[in-house]
């Protein structure tokens, strides 16, 4: 029999959910490497198709590797702004969609589409399934250190050819998400796009039968 769990944890964790947010507000104090470790191990115990683990990690720690990555960033986001106009872009002007200037630590996941290992095993139909592999596993890091307090913040709004050359990684390998990492400068279960008005949460999804 599967193990069951209790009702208090099945609370705990709907509470850890809830309060999973995109984190862009940094404190700089250090992040304990106790911390990220146990992070990580809850990244390796990920679902991957066909067991192919095709995650690859780089820390971003140099001060050349970061400001090319903020300078990616802040490039990205110019050119998103003119994608939208009137009050909308407004909006968009003064909305905070990075903590990379602050966070003390920040990490680069990709995934290896070249990886030999699972030998192809359910990528062959659909390959992307590596990919979403990679993201399982980064859901399961970003749960895993807010249980401890610490946050996570996906930045998207990146030129992902421009990290990959400027990280000088394997041409395989392919940016899933660029984290940033650390002590949230403020606590809220509620999204900040939700709170600041660019878009509200559509609840449970419905399910259509066919």
């Amino acid at each position: 029999m599967p193990e069951a769990f209790s009702p208090a944890f099945r609370e705990d964790l709907a509470r850890l959910m809830r309060w999973r947010r995109d984190v862009r507000r940094f404190r700089t104090d250090p992040v304990p490497e106790a911390a990220l470790a146990r992070g990580l191990e809850a990244f390796a115990m990920a679902p991957s198709v066909g067991l192919s683990e095709p995650w690859r990690l780089v820390q971003v720690e140099s001060a050349a590797a970061r400001a090319a990555a903020l300078c990616n960033f802040e490039a990205a986001n110019a050119q998103a702004l003119t994608g939208y106009s009137g009050e909308r872009a407004q909006l968009y002007a003064t909305l905070k969609l990075s903590g990379m200037r602050d966070a003390p630590v920040q990490w680069a996941v990709f995934c290896d589409d070249g990886t030999a290992q699972g030998a192809g095993l359910g990528a062959g139909t659909m390959p992307e399934m590596r990919a979403y592999s990679v993201v399982s596993a980064i859901t399961a890091l970003w749960l895993a250190l807010r249980a401890e307090g610490i946050g996570l913040g996906w930045v998207s709004i990146l030129d992902p050819a421009r990290l990959c050359s400027d990280l000088k990684v394997p041409d395989s390998w392919r940016l899933v998400g660029y984290l940033c990492i650390g002590w949230p400068a403020e606590d809220t279960p509620t999204p900040e796009l939700e709170r600041l008005g660019w878009e509200t949460r559509r609840g449970r999804p419905e399910l259509e039968t066919r």
